[in-house]
């Protein structure tokens, strides 16, 4: 990795031993059962300081440099069940980061710490039946009354949904259409009204547990709002360019690990008195796709370090979660091709990844917005 200090490539070697010894062991087991245990997980991580990488120390985290955040999400893209990787990237880079910038110093206290310690799982609640990548068309509504949020409404494919303890929920809290009159208030999931309506089941990412809430005249403070009322949709956005980093993050490990995986395979399997390996153009595939994410590993490093220097990465993040959402689905394709009939077996780690890598093209913002976001930011379309 260019330019990583030797304190991070150390941190590299804490969490690839961690997420051996403390999560692939039970990868089946969690894929079986769909869901896997959040708060037992994440205490364990937030001991070793991974929940909060660059978060204030005042509030317990550990205010490093984004090449960490980088470094543990290339490593969590390693482990065997990617619905985990996204559950914990959930709660450091998705239900958190507005929270951290711009929530009241009480909030953070009673929220932010307790998330970074892995003591409270958070999540996070944008989507809706009918308003998807489209954050100015959501409809859930909350209105003051008696010093109180009053929330109506319904979200679906909420990651540690079932599990949360507080979430991140956008409302619309004023008529005003688009993107305007829209908020972030902090939901804590004993409040009363809020409840999950059900669990869904999903194509791949099994051992994450998803869920669809409803809130019902769901109560809050009305301190809980985070930031300022009506500044939602832009707090928003800059919590999507964390984890849109992410989610590039975790494929370029992912994709790193499989290809290494798949190249280890031919290499022992024997065709026509040769290893699988001996043909060229098998070779040569692997070789291209290493290449590319070779490049694409620099290129989120240069990311994480942009986003250290505190500038602003939509750019960035924009083609990081494009293009690597579309190199993990050319790796998983590649990969299970080359197992044969092996790789489209359930009990090979192929059939697994082809299932989990598709949701990275989708959640966080699809391709197609990527794309459109994409000609914005370089005047291509008005």
């Amino acid at each position: 990795m260019p330019q990583a200090s030797e304190d991070h490539e150390l941190f590299r070697s804490t969490v690839r031993e961690f997420v051996e010894r403390e999560i692939n062991p039970f990868a089946e087991e969690w894929e079986e059962t769909g869901v896997f245990p959040a708060r037992e997980l994440f205490s364990k991580m937030g001991s070793l300081g991974f929940l909060g990488l660059t978060y204030d120390p005042v509030y317990g985290g550990g205010g490093a440099d984004y090449g960490y955040v980088c470094i543990l999400n290339e490593e969590l893209g390693r482990m065997l069940p990617l619905g985990v990787a996204m559950a914990i990237g959930v709660q450091t880079d998705m239900a958190t980061p507005s929270l951290h910038r711009f929530g009241s110093h009480e909030l953070k206290e009673q929220y932010l710490r307790p998330a970074i310690t892995g003591e409270a799982v958070a999540a996070v609640a944008i989507t809706e039946p009918d308003a998807g990548s489209d954050v100015a068309g959501i409809r859930t509504k909350a209105h003051l009354e008696g010093g109180e949020w009053v929330l109506n409404g319904a979200k679906t494919f909420i990651t540690n949904g079932t599990q949360a303890d507080w979430v991140c929920v956008v409302a619309r809290t004023s008529d005003e259409g688009g993107s305007r009159g829209v908020s972030q208030i902090l939901v804590p999931t004993d409040a009363p009204g809020f409840i999950v309506s059900r669990k869904l089941d999903k194509l791949g990412m099994r051992s994450s547990d998803t869920a669809e809430l409803v809130f019902e005249n769901c109560r809050v403070p009305a301190a809980n709002l985070i930031g300022s009322e009506g500044n939602g949709f832009k707090q928003q956005m800059q919590q999507f360019q964390d984890e849109r980093m992410v989610a590039s993050h975790q494929m370029a490990g992912a994709c790193h690990y499989a290809l290494e995986r798949t190249g280890a395979y031919l290499r022992e399997r024997m065709a026509f008195g040769k290893p699988l390996m001996a043909n060229q153009h098998l070779a040569y595939e692997l070789a291209e796709l290493s290449a590319e994410v070779d490049m694409l590993r620099v290129y989120n490093w240069e990311a994480a370090m942009a986003q250290s220097r505190g500038e602003d990465i939509t750019r960035y993040a924009t083609i990081a979660k494009l293009k690597s959402g579309r190199l993990a689905r050319r790796v998983a394709d590649v990969c299970l091709q080359y197992h044969g009939g092996l790789g489209y077996m359930e009990e090979n780690w192929t059939a697994r990844f082809f299932r989990d890598t598709r949701l990275w093209s989708i959640g966080g913002g699809a391709d197609e917005i990527m794309l459109r976001t994409l000609a914005r930011v370089d005047g291509f379309w008005a």
